[in-house]
């Protein structure tokens, strides 16, 4: 039910407006655009969870046979793991599982991203029962998973990053409050004062300087306009500024999304549809204009 990639940059893509709603129907829109480079992520671990005390709770895992070396940058791989006979123990407790999940690991080698080391995350297998669900992760177990097998074009997708850090900002810039007056004591890019005397106490809310950006955010409602295998096809020449050539899978996605480049993109099946998720007709993307 999710995704991941890693944010190559931004493109200008030329498509018809489809909604009978709008007041450009049919006619000829340019949007911006971001294209993720969404390399093949691999199943290398199966977890199966039951009912407890706070929630959910873990009632086993079970590797995937000669796990990959890159991995070992991550995490502690275990040197002997018997697939079959934990599969097995797995089964015989299906009865108590309420959830299924596989954790996989990108494979930004294979990208244009130039790095070893993957990352990692878990993502719940969902539709039909927990046996349909549990045979459908076992036949995924080692093997590599495509952006293609998880999404469709035209569905509309939620964004997961982590914005641009901005470092130490003051309350100007952070939480954008107005300037004090030019006569005003002692600077003016500050509030314009803490709080009451009584109780003497500085709220939460009193705009004060501290971090800004580099925070986990999510965008609702995203589509996804265009998903191909061949990179070339969405790369500028020289390649993205500050990331290079897109070599393999690619998805471009409508709008912006947070973060710098190379960094990594969670995608999911999104929360906020009030019907049923259904793909629109292929959006019909008549062009795109490249730059770096």
């Amino acid at each position: 039910m999710a995704f991941a990639g890693y944010k190559a940059g931004l493109t200008l893509v030329y498509l018809m407006d489809k909604n009978p709603q709008s007041p450009t129907y049919g006619r000829e829109l340019a949007k911006s655009a971001t294209v993720l480079d969404v390399s093949p992520m691999l199943v290398f671990c199966l977890r199966t969870y039951g009912k407890g005390d706070k929630g959910l709770r873990s009632l086993g895992e079970v590797w995937m046979k000669n796990p990959p070396k890159h991995l070992e940058r991550v995490l502690s791989v275990p040197k002997k793991t018997n697939a079959d006979e934990v599969l097995g123990e797995l089964e015989k407790e299906l009865s108590t599982v309420k959830e299924v999940r596989v954790v996989l690991a990108t494979q930004p080698i294979d990208g244009g991203i130039g790095k070893k080391k993957p990352e990692l995350m878990e993502v719940k297998v969902g539709g039909g029962s927990a046996q349909q669900q549990f045979e459908y992760a076992k036949g995924l177990l080692g093997k590599q998973v495509k952006v293609s097998d998880v999404f469709k074009e035209g569905q509309e997708v939620d964004a997961i990053a982590v914005t641009k850090g901005k470092g130490l900002q003051g309350p100007v810039r952070r939480w954008g409050i107005s300037l004090l007056s030019h006569k005003a004591r002692k600077g003016r890019r500050k509030p314009g004062n803490l709080g009451p005397w009584h109780p003497a106490h500085v709220m939460r809310t009193i705009p004060r300087l501290g971090q800004l950006g580099y925070h986990q955010r999510t965008e609702y409602g995203k589509r996804l306009l265009k998903m191909g295998s061949d990179g070339k096809e969405v790369t500028p020449k020289g390649g993205f500024t500050h990331y290079g050539v897109v070599k393999g899978d690619y998805v471009v996605v409508e709008g912006s999304l947070p973060g710098a480049k190379k960094r990594l993109v969670k995608l999911r099946y999104s929360i906020r549809l009030s019907e049923e998720v259904k793909p629109q007709d292929k959006v019909s993307v008549i062009g795109m204009l490249q730059w770096k």
